[in-house]
């Protein structure tokens, strides 16, 4: 019966997880599964599976074509019953680990595994089974060995009778698993996202980097112990905020990049030396910018300092009727050769999905 259940559960999650993968542009480009996260799982909408029953019994309904009415009378209702005010589709709210998800994630965009390059100067504790021993908890009792000690104790009593090979063990032969704890170096992260949010990025800007993040957020976390991420937002100043303010705030100033790139700077030289973190760097901007001679600082900035301090340096235009879209042309004249660099053009959320596919598929 257990067996039985658990093949079950195993079904239903294959099913769950087809559905996700078949629907996975949909999912990327909304926030009904960002809006339904718990500590290490998210919530989704899936259409309900309903499962054909079989009802023995008499049809007290009468049979086919019996009831009231003539041959040739109208059988279409037509005119009777009240509408509807609900769907007709039914949803069903299922759980998917955020580790499921980003496998999903890595599949569908075919995303190679990310092999992290440093270190952190801390240290992770990690239990292996390296050994036998006479103590310890059920949990963990070691059955073969078990049995092995009962057959040598039996034996070497004579009251082994191999007619009737039954081994019954004692306290004494019982076997438990053993462990040794080993420290080994973390492998960690760091994240900084920078988003322009002067006047010409507006709500449906916003909520596209909002959704993007996420997904980007999910599968690093796949791929590292440890993930700190930053964020910082500009209009002609910059500033380090928390997560809700990044995705809320909305200035009206002028748009000056080489104060966003000053601070991603100093956070990286004061926070991640690059010999010990992955550093990935995401800016979010329409591609506008203050002038051509900022444009030139922030091209050199990249070249001589951020660069060499970061595994990548992704940068999304998200497209805006109000910006010009030309930063994204600057970077392509200088960088479109260096993989270091990806830049990736999003006019719409439907365009969020290639976008990842861009940034995360070199697997840096």
């Amino acid at each position: 019966m257990i067996l039985n259940i658990e093949n079950d559960l195993n079904r239903f999650r294959q099913i769950v997880r087809g559905k996700v993968r078949k629907d996975l542009k949909r999912y990327m480009s909304s926030g009904e599964m960002i809006g339904k996260q718990g500590d290490k799982v998210v919530s989704i909408p899936i259409p309900e599976i309903n499962v054909p029953r079989m009802r023995y019994g008499k049809n007290q309904t009468g049979g086919v074509g019996q009831g009231e009415g003539e041959e040739g009378d109208s059988v279409d209702g037509a005119g009777e019953g009240q509408a509807g005010d609900q769907p007709g589709e039914h949803l069903l709210e299922t759980e998917i680990s955020l580790e499921e998800l980003a496998e999903i994630l890595g599949e569908e965009l075919e995303l190679p595994r990310i092999e992290p390059k440093g270190k952190k100067n801390v240290t992770s504790t990690r239990d292996r089974y390296t050994g036998i021993s006479r103590v310890g908890p059920h949990a963990l009792r070691h059955v073969r060995r078990t049995y092995r000690e009962a057959l040598k104790r039996q034996v070497v009593t004579g009251s082994y009778d191999p007619t009737n090979p039954v081994l019954i063990p004692i306290k004494d032969d019982f076997r438990f698993r053993s462990w040794n704890s080993k420290t080994e170096p973390q492998s960690a992260a760091a994240i900084v996202y920078v988003m322009d949010v002067s006047g010409s990025m507006g709500k449906e800007q916003k909520e596209i980097v909002r959704l993007e993040a996420f997904w980007i957020d999910t599968w690093l976390r796949a791929n590292y112990k440890q993930l700190e991420t930053r964020f910082v937002i500009h209009d002609a100043a910059a500033r380090e905020v928390d997560r809700d303010t990044f995705f809320r705030t909305r200035e009206s100033g002028g748009t000056l990049i080489s104060s966003a790139y000053n601070l991603v700077l100093k956070l990286i030289e004061d926070n991640y030396p690059p010999d010990e973190w992955n550093i990935y760097v995401f800016q979010f901007s329409d591609g506008d910018n203050w002038s051509a001679a900022d444009t030139r600082n922030c091209l050199e900035m990249l070249k001589q300092r951020i660069l060499p301090s970061v595994n990548l340096f992704c940068y999304g235009q998200v497209e805006s009727e109000y910006g010009s879209g030309q930063f994204l042309n600057d970077l392509k004249a200088d960088f479109e050769a260096n993989e270091s660099v990806v830049m990736s053009r999003i006019p719409d959320r439907d365009a969020i999905m290639q976008s990842i596919k861009d940034f995360l598929g070199k697997g840096r």
